[in-house]
């Protein structure tokens, strides 16, 4: 019988992600829509990590089974790492990818290019019900457009401009952007520590 794994989203983009990288572990993928007792979470760490274990620890303990959750955000050197754990919220509570968008520009405005470095950054943390947890991180280097390019992904990809690529985000494909993504590299790092992680989860 497959071990049941919550991943603590609605998305449904994510719990697809994480299904397929769970292909070949005895393993069902669920989301919070399977669980609607469980409502928000509220997000009160100071780092990505910290919310992460928050997400994850709450989960657990309301499913009773192993949760995995995300906090990811975007890191921009010439404002001090910020908007960081404000990301989703960087122009307010109810702000849209478009109102976060314009409020970064306008923060770097008359900021050069070559000095407009940024990373977006993801820790993701499962926890077990009886407490045992493990932790992967994940980043992406890359600088902030002067300008937005692109319609995929959401929030700040049409800004985010990956120099290796050429690309913003918000111009690759969902292969391209999976393969160099903080979410997909901390996901491949959470998935080399499962096998071991789920030995100490059981107990």
């Amino acid at each position: 019988m497959p071990e049941i794994v919550v991943l603590a989203t609605q998305n449904q983009g994510k719990i697809k992600e994480l299904a397929a990288m769970l292909t070949g572990f005895p393993i069902e993928v669920l989301g919070l829509a399977a669980f609607p007792h469980i409502g928000d979470i509220a997000e009160t760490g100071t780092t990505f990590a910290e919310n992460a274990l928050i997400k994850a620890k709450a989960v657990a303990l309301a499913s009773g089974h192993i949760a995995v959750a995300d906090d990811s955000g975007l890191e921009v050197d010439a404002l001090a790492g910020a908007p960081g754990v404000y990301s989703a919220r960087y122009a307010g509570e109810n702000a849209t990818d478009a109102d976060n968008n314009a409020k970064l520009l306008a923060a770097l405005a008359g900021v050069p290019q070559d000095k407009r470095a940024a990373r977006f950054t993801c820790a993701m943390t499962a926890c077990a019900p009886s407490g045992e947890t493990v932790t992967a991180q994940g980043a992406w280097e890359g600088q902030i457009a002067l300008a937005p390019s692109g319609t995929g992904g959401f929030g700040y990809d049409p800004l985010f401009f990956d120099p290796t690529l050429g690309k913003t985000a918000a111009e690759l494909t969902r292969e391209e952007k999976n393969n160099r993504s903080h979410r997909g590299r901390a996901l491949r790092q959470l998935m080399a520590q499962w096998p071991e992680y789920m030995k100490r989860a059981r107990g």
